[in-house]
């Protein structure tokens, strides 16, 4: 048998002892833990001089001081309301000793704007301290952002008597009928979410804008302004409802602009219909042609229509003598149990406007309207595609409808006028007709020009349009139309556009 050379291998053992021992040293040392942005739990803001708590949870290594003890205390944190957030009352924040996680108690004076940030800062460079005991710079990302803010829904139930802003962000619930009386503004931010309470009679809800106050709802393609139920689960930053069918209406009122602006009736001003008579703000009509009443842009307006009585409905949008000072451009309206949109005379000009689904007509036009409709589109009324009457007094206006589809669906007929109708019509386009529909009149005070229409098979364009009303219509195939909307106006912001409804179109 051979002998072992012990030394040999102590020798070796030593070595190799030696050569991990240096592999070990070699390594990097375990890093120093880095502060990172914390989380929180959700907070829900309600309305003003509301007091909320969030608890932040600061990352691993984090303390007070730089020996690992003492407590984060009023000066130890400054708290930054970011985004443009309305400035806050007063805070206090307590931080255990050693511990990772501090609560912020933070009392609001104002309403936020919608943002969902809020910023906690140290109050100098030497409030938190690392692991390592370094304190955090300025320069590093020590802004620790709470994110999960939630805002509870706000109720309005009284009228509006001072100038007042709902804030992005923010659902608001009709309580009940509220106007904005006169000589006060109400702003709508862009993406607000409306919801009207279920009513009818008396307690059916709608935001009336009465003569002399002034609405500023301007919306954007991305955060429309939407007037809704509170049946709809809807919220702020959705454009289609998660959990309501297009075509349920009369689960609330509907939004209401009156003005001063000249109407054709009897009594001026006169009451508006849908509001009882008991209610002042219901009056509209004067002599102000250029009457302002506020700006309304990208609002979209759904389920609307509840009754305060047989046969009196309220429409999605009601224009009661509103001036030409008023601007409203893209405004969709869906599922009202009565009109889309009427107008009781004034001069205003609607641009953009989109109207699916109504159980009445989707345009109506009463008391002699003086202004223009131009770039619409008609989606299945229940009754009339347009029902467009004459003066009901003396004085006389002559409106103006143009650049519009047509999809006619279930509508009882295309056009309902009055021999006394003074309406100019053009370069609007009728598809999806069925049999019984038609164009019933041309009186006197009709100018048409520059109708397209695509006829069901086995029918004539005189079936459909009728009186004479044949001479201004020009037969085309389905989709061959050279009139007609601006489809691309509605993408985006519209429940029609997102939903598909335009996709025939």
């Amino acid at each position: 048998m051979k002998k072992v050379n012990i030394q040999l291998l102590l020798v070796l053992f030593t070595a190799l002892a030696l050569g991990i021992s240096s592999c070990s040293k070699d390594e990097d040392p375990e890093p120093t833990p880095t502060p990172t942005a914390p989380t929180m739990e959700s907070i829900a803001i309600e309305g003003e001089n509301t007091v909320f708590e969030a608890t932040v949870q600061f990352s691993e290594g984090v303390y007070a001081n730089n020996d690992k003890t003492g407590n984060l205390d009023d000066a130890s944190l400054n708290v930054t309301l970011t985004g443009g957030i309305a400035g806050f009352e007063s805070y206090t924040v307590t931080h255990s000793a050693g511990e990772s996680t501090a609560t912020v108690n933070i009392v609001l004076d104002a309403l936020p704007d919608g943002t969902e940030e809020l910023t906690v800062a140290p109050a100098s460079a030497t409030s938190i301290y690392n692991g390592a005991g370094t304190a955090m710079s300025e320069t590093e990302s020590q802004k620790i952002t709470l994110s999960g803010i939630t805002f509870e829904p706000i109720v309005v139930s009284e009228n509006i008597t001072e100038n007042s802003t709902w804030k992005t962000g923010f659902i608001y619930i009709l309580g009940s009928r509220v106007s904005v009386v006169s000589g006060v503004t109400l702003t709508i931010e862009p993406g607000v979410v409306i919801k009207g309470e279920a009513g009818t009679g008396a307690n059916a809800t709608a935001l009336i804008i009465a003569r002399g106050g002034t609405l500023l709802a301007e919306g954007t393609a991305d955060q429309p302004i939407i007037f809704t139920s509170v049946a709809d689960e809807i919220e702020p930053g959705q454009v289609a409802s998660p959990n309501l069918d297009a075509t349920l209406d009369g689960l609330w009122g509907g939004l209401i602009v009156l003005g001063y602006a000249p109407i054709s009736a009897d009594a001026v001003p006169s009451q508006i219909e849908g509001i009882p008579p008991s209610d002042q703000n219901g009056l509209y009509g004067g002599d102000n042609a250029a009457d302002n009443s506020g700006v309304i842009k990208f609002v979209s307006i759904r389920h609307g229509g509840a009754n305060i009585g047989e046969g009196n409905e309220i429409n999605g949008l009601t224009l009661g003598g509103v001036g030409s000072g008023t601007v409203i451009e893209n405004v969709e309206i869906v599922s009202n149990q009565d009109d889309g949109i009427e107008w009781f005379g004034g001069t205003v000009n609607v641009k953009n406007a989109l109207v699916w689904n109504t159980g009445d007509d989707a345009i109506d036009t009463d008391q002699s309207w003086g202004g223009t409709l131009d770039n619409f589109v008609i989606i299945n009324p229940g009754d009339e595609c347009f029902e467009l009457d004459g003066p009901e007094a003396a004085m006389e206006a002559t409106h103006t409808l143009k650049n519009g589809s047509v999809m006619a669906g279930d509508a009882e007929g295309l056009a309902d006028l009055d021999d006394n109708s003074l309406v100019n019509m053009m370069n609007i386009y009728f598809f999806d007709l069925a049999e019984g529909q038609d164009f019933d009149l041309v009186p006197a005070g009709l100018s048409a020009s520059d109708f397209e229409a695509t006829i069901p098979e086995g029918y004539t364009v005189t079936d459909f349009f009728i009186d004479g009303s044949d001479s201004f219509v020009t037969e085309v195939a389905a989709g061959a139309n050279t009139v007609g909307a601006d489809l691309a106006q509605f993408n985006t912001w519209s429940w029609a556009a997102v939903s598909g409804a335009l996709d025939d179109f």
